[in-house]
């Protein structure tokens, strides 16, 4: 058997934990593989919103195993809170959780060092969420971090004392002063409750699934465009958001990968700083912003909103190898009487291009639109593919035609039951 994998396409917020939970039925694992608390999949079901953070978003369904991946950073606190909330509404998600002793933990003193760092770049700041993601990665990358298998360690404390000793230095040098005593008190809890779960080497996990026959989807966070090598850098998170991040994410060669579904907006948005071509700053934009809800459902911030565009689309297509696209949250468009779709750039130099440039931020990309005919219906009733006005399903051929992707899967609404297949 695969490993299929769900990839965000645009900067994140496209609506991969609804997707996940269509999918899900059909698969024997779900796994997450990069990102950690700065996630947040939104799925909706029985008139009930749940949000999860670091958890699968397959947690809600009692014959699929969880697997929390060595690709991702994990905050015990926020993770606690999480399971807590899952208990409260009936759900025995430890039950089917594991978690891999390679994950990398989020230390308090990782999101001192996030807070002063932001604090001293100013104006120039990235945007980050403030959850540590940054400093935790960092710390793994210097290969001076802690991980999961470490709190079932003798020395553990210890292993905490020096590398909070070390963080302080840093969040000294940028001016700030470490004060996390009360985070200290409900981490060192977390870490209790931590070493009650089923903390695996997921990695052999995955692959004797594999070769038991079980179906496996990979569960991507944040966008393709937020990828650490391959995003609007230096505006990206800190991780590989990619499918080639799920490989190393999981410990999956790269001959086991299989379906790659792309998921996207029928629109564009992003949260925080950083290059965005057709970021609508006028009365459009604050409906669309509206219409959509465009709010982080980890911070809380509004969303940046704009017409859908199809370079960056293409691009990422292109990087994930995508086999089949799905478009999330097109009822927000329901009525607008016109939509645009950019399909190219204009160069200060006045060259036409749909190559996404190097340096994103420093290069004038003013957006070449193709404007179509709204459909002007109400779609979040609709019962299937067919019966979506002519005008909608013209804009999804020629979305279909210039990504040379078939769009499989239409979400007309939040709830699992909007959500039509071709």
């Amino acid at each position: 058997m695969a490993v299929d994998i769900l990839i965000g396409l645009q900067w994140g917020d496209e609506g991969k934990g609804k997707i996940v939970d269509v999918l899900a039925p059909k698969y024997d694992i779900v796994a997450r593989f990069q990102g950690g608390p700065n996630a947040g999949h939104t799925l909706e079901f029985e008139g009930t919103k749940h949000v999860l953070h670091q958890i699968p978003s397959g947690i809600f369904h009692p014959h699929i195993q969880n697997i929390i991946g060595n690709g991702v950073v994990l905050d015990p606190v926020v993770f606690q809170t999480e399971m807590e909330k899952l208990t409260a509404r009936g759900i025995d998600a430890a039950k089917n959780l594991y978690i891999s002793k390679k994950t990398a933990l989020i230390l308090p003193s990782h999101k001192a060092i996030d807070k002063a760092s932001e604090e001293a770049l100013g104006e120039q700041k990235i945007g980050s969420t403030l959850k540590g993601i940054g400093p935790t990665y960092q710390d793994k990358v210097g290969r001076n971090g802690l991980r999961v298998g470490d709190i079932l360690l003798p020395d553990f404390k210890e292993r905490y004392e020096a590398a909070k000793a070390r963080h302080a230095k840093i969040v000294g040098f940028l001016g700030g002063k470490l004060e996390i005593e009360e985070l200290e008190k409900q981490f060192f809890a977390a870490v209790d409750y931590l070493r009650t779960l089923k903390l695996i080497d997921s990695e052999y996990m995955i692959n004797e699934a594999l070769k038991a026959g079980k179906k496996i989807l990979a569960e991507g966070a944040q966008g393709s465009l937020l990828d650490i090598d391959f995003g609007t850098y230096p505006f990206v998170t800190s991780s590989n958001t990619l499918v080639a991040g799920a490989c190393t994410g999981l410990g999956v060669a790269p001959r086991h990968i299989g379906e790659v579904y792309g998921i996207f907006k029928a629109y564009c948005t992003r949260v925080g700083s950083g290059p965005f071509p057709t970021e609508l700053l006028d009365e459009v934009g604050e409906e669309i912003r509206k219409a959509g809800r465009e709010f982080g459902s980890t911070t809380g911030r509004p969303r940046r909103c704009g017409w859908v565009d199809l370079p960056t689309l293409k691009y990422s297509i292109m990087l994930n190898g995508v086999t089949q696209l799905n478009m999330m949250k097109a009822d927000v468009l329901d009525d607008f009487d016109e939509i645009k779709v950019c399909t190219h750039y204009k160069t200060a130099s006045g060259e036409i291009t749909d190559k996404v440039p190097h340096q994103f931020e420093a290069e004038i990309m003013e957006p070449v639109y193709v404007t179509m005919k709204g459909w002007k219906t109400a779609t979040m009733e609709t019962e299937s593919y067919n019966q979506l006005p002519q005008e909608f399903l013209e804009y999804i051929s020629f979305l279909e035609k210039e990504l040379e992707v078939s769009i499989n899967i239409v979400s007309v609404g939040p709830d699992r039951k909007s959500t039509l297949i071709k």
